[in-house]
């Protein structure tokens, strides 16, 4: 009969042969991805001469001191108020229908075009020619547009 076993040899590798196998396998990874690596370097020497590695090299060097002037100017009362009115608007706009907004974009886009037509012509726009306008469908359209929006919206003041 064989003897049981009563002692298992585990073997640990030694720090030069575990030196050794990653050298190995860092040699395999090397050969493997060579023409990746051949990019990498092309890269990095463009970006050696161009200057942006010793430009980005230097940013990490000094990366708390880019660090405190970007947090002071962002701490500035018109960089603030910008995100505040940015963060408001974005708010508004979460309540306004996307169909709407876009034709409301593309109308004023459509009215920026017609108004730089008129300013071209240098025509004068006179009594009279106001009062005709008022048939057009489309400048009524826009001026019951502009009233209505001028009452919602002083109605919206008057809550606040």
């Amino acid at each position: 009969m064989a003897q049981p076993i009563t002692i298992i040899k585990k073997e640990i590798p030694t720090v030069e042969e575990q030196a050794e196998q990653k050298l190995a396998s860092l040699k395999m990874l090397l050969t493997e991805n060579e023409d990746a690596l051949n990019k990498i370097m092309d890269i990095v020497g463009e970006l050696h001469q161009s200057g942006v590695l010793e430009a980005a090299n230097a940013m990490l060097q000094t990366k708390e001191d880019i660090a405190k002037i970007a947090l002071h100017q962002v701490n500035r009362e018109p960089v603030t108020n910008f995100i505040n009115n940015f963060l408001g608007a974005s708010v508004a706009f979460t309540n306004f229908k996307p169909e709407q907004t876009t034709k409301l974009v593309s109308s004023v886009a459509s009215g920026i075009d017609e108004g730089n037509k008129y300013v071209q012509s240098n025509k004068k726009v006179g009594i009279l020619d106001l009062m005709k306008v008022l048939n057009d469908p489309d400048i009524n359209r826009a001026i019951g547009f502009g009233i209505h929006f001028l009452k919602g919206m002083g109605k919206s003041l008057k809550e606040e």
